[in-house]
């Protein structure tokens, strides 16, 4: 069937003359021009009719072509792209039943008809990005082996721009389907989507086959579709699928074709496709799209708040477009009013409309797709705090059993609805869609759905936040009542408390200031109570000083006064340890002080001394910290209760620590000799693991006073010690500080590469903790280097071994 456009032969067979005179298998040809060796096989026989002009250009600098030869082949190639001309119709290539005799030519001539009613929608000229999938994309098509037609699925949440995407890049390949290309929506949004057996019957029409000859059952249209498209280069963009059953009686079985799918869901059954998952716009991306839209003049003048709509918009193309096209419409419009608007979250949605086009009215086709669990889940896991929610928080929220819940939250996910997390049971949502499930909220659930949601949760939180906490605390008892309030999904030990506690930190927290908010004051207390000995784990939170605080406003609402001193020292050791607030901790401290003086509680008054001799010692009041210490080992030493012998401890730790420090290792030394003789004796009553956690904080201080002392072979044995007792523990605040305190140790001990290595690992942890003294580390491994470049010269010595957090926090 002669179309008037040549079939491509003459550029094959002068193709092959080329490399064969120039001595060139087929495979040296394809590596000199990069193109792959079954698409150089291709265009020799005819089956590529008409390569792309820089694939041309390839050949012609791999063959050394000179320029009129490199011309006379892109002549030849360009003879074989598709141009406007008159097809005639197809005859059906197969009978009623879906089969038919096949030819065995490799170069059919094209069958479609010239004109058809499932043409290409129009391509943006001003599209923008996606440039390495529509590479993915063209690497199919140069790659395309007819035995096995490549099937490109394109989906992504609501936004995206699939179609765009879609309808752009069939467009772009079109040269490479001379045979036709063509586009049905199969309506995956409408209340009623296509049909299988309707969508059969356009396709059919569109490529030739008269309406009588067009069975009438799916599955014989389906095998006649294949059968027709076994000979042709043809482009099929099944655009807003549904499902999968509705796709799959339109997909090719062998054949030259390229099928494009878009979809709002995965489409995860599909067996055997290409996918291409859109992702957001980068920045600059999104910026550029602005520029395509109004022109570059108007985001020169207002560069700052260009960016800023990217960041408003979320980077989702679907919200920069309409932005970028409501500024084209008021071309008097200064960008950054849009942009003010549009930081209103109440009013980001309604900003983002201009004419048809509307990200709500996105969202909402998706939203209305779901069943009745699915968008209560959807809904309420908005409510959720912290850039995250986990299916057990979601389910709580929703009031919906935890299995039913993670379907539900599947089922979102496939549909674009929520983003997973990439390696933990967690997902998210982007910011606008997250500003349009509030919205569902506000208008699907009362305020009492909503409270009753809220109230149900944070009691669940609060209790789980304070037994895993619990698991911290070395008297704790595993059988107390009213612990976890679902033992069967309990975390089981330490380990995995801290992963839930870090995981839903966001979570527990919100639930605590709210406890406090509705007067529930004795909850307040148990869980900072709680909390207290987790809090030891990880000293770079700095919300410690949040929860303790909040801790002593609920103790005065109680008017309990014991409970208000307690939580005043651990807020001053939140002030000075997590904050390095000294001041704000010095006046908690003392204020601590004088209530346990108050009421004669002379456990609590010997912590508010040391707590106020560690923010002393951080305002460089050192003599006068030591003297505090002073006061607290003797108030303390009167009593022989467990409590008081480890306060005792902790003093003691720091009084030699600040002895150090001012010059006095002998004293510290002999006082560290003591701490090492109480905790080798023992305490009544509590465990083998705490004290040995206590020997290891007392080793460290040994470590460093004999480093102090220069004695620094024997100062290495301790610091071991306490390095492999904390990271046993898993207490990285604790091992890392005392890591560098041994690196230091091992480059006076002229071990140069142990100490590089142990520096190193140091100082990347420290960093991680955002620990203060991680320039301590970077400036020992300074030390290192300049060492190093004196080509051995003893480095400079004066090591003082000073901490930041002496001892163990345990009352």
């Amino acid at each position: 069937m002669d179309t008037g456009t040549p079939a491509g032969g003459d550029f094959g067979a002068h193709l092959h003359a080329l490399r064969t005179g120039a001595g060139l298998s087929q495979a040296e040809l394809a590596q000199s021009a990069g193109v792959s060796v079954r698409g150089l096989s291709d265009m020799e026989r005819g089956c590529s009719r008409g390569p792309q002009r820089r694939t041309v250009q390839a050949l012609a600098a791999a063959l050394r072509l000179d320029a009129a030869a490199a011309r006379e082949l892109e002549r030849l190639a360009s003879l074989g792209r598709p141009r406007p001309a008159d097809v005639k119709a197809a005859r059906p290539a197969a009978g009623p039943t879906g089969t038919g005799d096949t030819t065995t030519s490799r170069t059919p001539p094209a069958r479609t008809a010239a004109h058809h009613t499932l043409t290409l929608p129009r391509d943006l000229s001003d599209f923008t990005a996606r440039g390495p999938a529509l590479d993915r994309l063209r690497a199919l098509v140069e790659d395309l082996d007819p035995a096995r037609p490549p099937i490109a699925v394109v989906c992504g949440q609501p936004g995206l721009g699939k179609t765009a995407f879609a309808v752009h890049a069939a467009h772009t390949l079109a040269p490479y389907f001379p045979d036709g290309q063509f586009a049905l929506d199969l309506r995956g949004m409408d209340p009623r989507p296509l049909a299988p057996r309707d969508a059969l019957a356009r396709l059919l029409r569109a490529l030739g086959i008269p309406a009588d000859a067009i069975p009438a059952d799916t599955e014989d249209r389906s095998g006649l579709l294949r059968s027709v498209l076994r000979e042709r280069r043809v482009l099929l963009l099944l655009d807003n699928a549904a499902g999968e059953d509705q796709v799959r009686p339109l997909l090719p079985g062998h054949g030259p074709t390229l099928t494009l799918v878009t979809s709002r869901h995965a489409l995860a059954g599909l067996e055997a496709v290409h996918r291409t998952e859109l992702a957001l716009l980068r920045r600059e991306e999104a910026v550029e799209l602005i520029v395509r839209v109004i022109g570059p003049e108007r985001v020169r003048r207002e560069a700052q708040a260009a960016r800023d709509l990217a960041e408003l918009c979320g980077h989702l193309p679907l919200a920069v477009r309409i932005a970028a096209q409501r500024l084209a419409a008021r071309p008097g419009e200064r960008l950054a009013k849009l942009a003010g608007r549009l930081a209103a979250h109440e009013d980001r949605l309604d900003a983002l409309r201009t004419g048809s086009l509307q990200v709500r009215a996105a969202f909402a086709l998706s939203y209305r797709q779901l069943d009745e669990a699915t968008r209560t889940v959807f809904r309420r896991a908005a409510l959720a705090d912290g850039p995250d929610v986990s299916p057990e928080t979601a389910a709580l929220l929703a009031g919906l059993p935890p299995r039913r819940t993670a379907r539900c939250a599947q089922d979102l996910t496939d549909a674009g609805l929520l983003q997973p997390h990439p390696t933990s049971d967690r997902y998210r949502f982007h910011d606008l869609l997250h500003l349009f499930a509030i919205e569902q909220t506000a208008e699907e659930d009362t305020p009492a759905d909503i409270t009753a949601a809220r109230t149900r949760t944070d009691a669940w939180m609060l209790r789980r936040a304070a037994a895993a906490a619990q698991l911290f605390n070395p008297d704790h008892q595993p059988d107390t009542p009213g612990g976890d309030p679902d033992p069967a999904t309990a975390p089981a030990g330490q380990e995995q408390a801290h992963a839930w506690l870090e995981a839903e930190r966001a979570q527990w927290l919100a639930a605590f200031h709210r406890a406090q908010a509705a007067g529930r004051h004795q909850q307040v207390l148990d869980t900072a109570e709680a909390m207290h000995w987790f809090s030891d784990r990880v000293l770079h939170w700095e919300l410690w000083a949040e929860v303790f605080g909040r801790a002593v406003d609920s103790a005065r609402a109680l008017g309990s006064r014991r409970d208000e001193t307690v939580h005043l020292n651990y807020l001053a050791w939140a002030h000075t340890t997590c904050r390095h607030d000294h001041t704000t901790a010095l006046s908690t401290a003392q204020a601590a002080l004088a209530l346990a003086r108050e009421s004669d509680d002379r456990l609590q008054a010997g912590w508010a001394l040391n707590y106020a001799a560690r923010a002393l010692n951080g305002l460089g009041r050192t003599d006068q910290a030591i003297a505090h210490l002073h006061q607290a080992a003797d108030c303390l030493s009167h009593r022989s209760d467990a409590q008081s012998r480890l306060a005792e401890l902790s003093t003691l730790n720091l009084l030699g620590q600040h002895l150090r420090q001012v010059g006095r290792p002998d004293e510290a030394l002999a006082i560290h000799r003591r701490s090492e003789a109480l905790c080798r004796a023992g305490i009544p009553g509590k465990p083998h693991e705490l004290i040995s956690l206590y020997r290891a904080s007392v080793q460290r201080h040994i470590g460093n006073d004999l480093a102090t002392l220069h004695r620094w072979e024997e100062a290495e044995a301790p610091l071991r010690h306490a390095v492999a007792r904390f990271e046993a523990a898993r207490m990285p605040a604790w091992s890392e500080p005392v890591r560098l305190d041994l690196g230091i140790v091992l480059r006076h001990l002229h071990r140069t590469g142990e100490a590089r290595r142990t520096l190193t690992a140091a100082h990347d942890a420290l960093v991680g903790l955002n620990h203060p003294r991680q320039l301590e580390a970077a400036a020992q491994l300074l030390l290192l280097d300049e060492a190093g470049r004196a080509d051995g010269n003893s480095p400079t010595a004066g090591h003082t071994g000073s901490m930041s957090r002496p001892d163990l926090n345990g009352d």
